[in-house]
C-alpha cells in the first residue's frame, strides 16, 4: 500500500512539472513573440502589410489629393515608385496641415512625410530626411501689372503699406522676417489656395511660394487679373542662397527605411527616371538635386 501510494505521489509530482514546465515554455514563446513584433522595423512591417501610412499637406505641385480624391505630386510619385520597388505596393495618404506633418510623423500618425519638405537644419533635428528629390527657388505673384512694383522681398520690406500671404509652417516664413519684412506686413493663410484667394480679393499685395507651387496655383486659378513676377530676385537670407532642397523624411528611429529610400532614390537619379516623374508637375532639369546629399543641407 505504502508503494502504491509512492508510486501515486510520484506521478502527481511529475505531472506537476511537466505542467509547471508547458506553462514556461508557452509564456517564453509568447514574450518572444511579443518581443519580435516590438523589434519588427517600419520597413518590414510596411512589406509584410503591403501599405504604408503616408502625411502630406495640400501643396501643389509637391503633394496633394485629386478632385476624386487621388494622392498625387512631385513628392508623392517619387514616393510611389520607390516604395513599390521596395515592396510596399499601396500608399495610405493623412492630409494633414504642413506645420503639423513634423508633429504627426513623431506620434506616428502616419510613417512617412512626402510633402516634398525643405531640409534644414531646424527640421533635420527632429526628422530624419532622405536625400533631396528635387532643388528650388522661390517666386512671388502680384495684380497684373505689378502696381507696387515688387521685385524681391527687399521691395515688400521697403514698402510698409505691402502685405504679402504664406502659408503657415512653410520656409517662406522664416525668409520674410530675415529679410526685414514686418510681422504685420507678413498674413499666414492655412494652404495655398488661401493665399492665391487673398491676393484676388486685395487683401495682400503679394503671395510667395516656391516656383513650381507658385505656377501650379496661377495655372488652376485662370485669373488674368493677378501674375508671376517674372523678373523677381532670389533672395538670400544671411549672405546665403535660399535655394531649396526637398525630400521624404522618417522618423529618426527609422535609419534602415531612409537608407533603402537613398538607395531607390539614387537608382532614379543615375536612370534619369527621376527627371521624367518630376516633368508633369512643372519641374526641368534646372530643378534637379545634383549630388547634394541630407547630411550636408543638415548641416549648413
Amino acid at each position: 500500500m505504502k508503494k502504491l501510494f509512492s508510486y501515486s505521489l510520484c506521478f502527481l509530482l511529475i505531472g506537476i512539472v511537466v505542467g509547471c514546465t508547458s506553462q514556461s515554455v508557452g509564456s517564453q514563446t509568447k514574450a518572444s513573440d511579443e518581443k519580435s513584433t516590438a523589434q519588427e522595423s517600419t520597413l518590414e512591417k510596411a512589406k509584410k502589410q503591403g501599405f504604408i501610412t503616408v502625411g502630406f499637406a495640400n501643396e501643389n505641385p509637391y503633394a496633394y489629393a485629386t478632385p476624386d480624391g487621388k494622392l498625387t505630386g512631385e513628392a508623392v510619385e517619387v514616393a510611389r515608385v520607390i516604395l513599390k520597388n521596395l515592396g510596399i505596393s499601396e500608399m495610405n495618404g493623412v492630409l494633414t496641415e504642413f506645420g503639423s506633418l513634423i508633429p504627426g510623423l513623431k506620434a506616428k500618425r502616419f510613417d512617412i512625410i512626402t510633402a516634398g519638405m525643405f531640409i534644414n537644419p531646424d527640421r533635420s533635428k527632429e526628422v530624419a530626411f532622405a536625400n533631396p528629390e528635387y532643388s528650388i527657388g522661390e517666386a512671388i505673384a502680384v495684380k497684373k501689372g505689378n502696381p507696387q512694383k515688387l521685385h524681391s522681398y527687399q521691395d515688400i520690406a521697403a514698402n510698409k503699406d505691402a502685405k504679402v500671404a504664406v502659408m503657415v509652417g512653410a520656409i517662406e516664413n522664416d525668409y520674410l522676417s530675415k529679410a526685414g519684412i514686418a510681422k504685420g506686413q507678413i498674413v499666414t493663410v492655412p494652404d495655398q489656395p488661401s493665399a492665391i484667394s487673398a491676393l484676388q480679393a486685395g487683401r495682400v499685395d503679394a503671395v510667395t511660394m516656391t516656383g513650381p507651387s507658385l505656377q501650379a496655383m496661377l495655372d488652376s486659378a485662370k485669373d488674368s487679373k493677378i501674375e508671376r513676377v517674372k523678373d523677381f530676385t532670389q533672395p538670400e537670407i544671411d549672405g546665403k542662397s535660399v535655394r531649396g532642397y526637398g525630400a521624404a523624411a522618417f522618423r529618426k528611429e527609422d535609419s534602415t527605411f531612409r537608407e533603402a529610400f537613398n538607395q531607390e532614390l539614387d537608382k532614379l537619379k543615375k536612370s534619369g527616371q527621376l527627371l521624367e516623374i518630376l516633368k508633369p508637375f512643372g519641374f526641368t532639369e534646372q530643378e534637379l538635386p545634383g549630388d547634394m546629399t541630407a547630411d550636408q543641407l543638415s548641416n549648413k
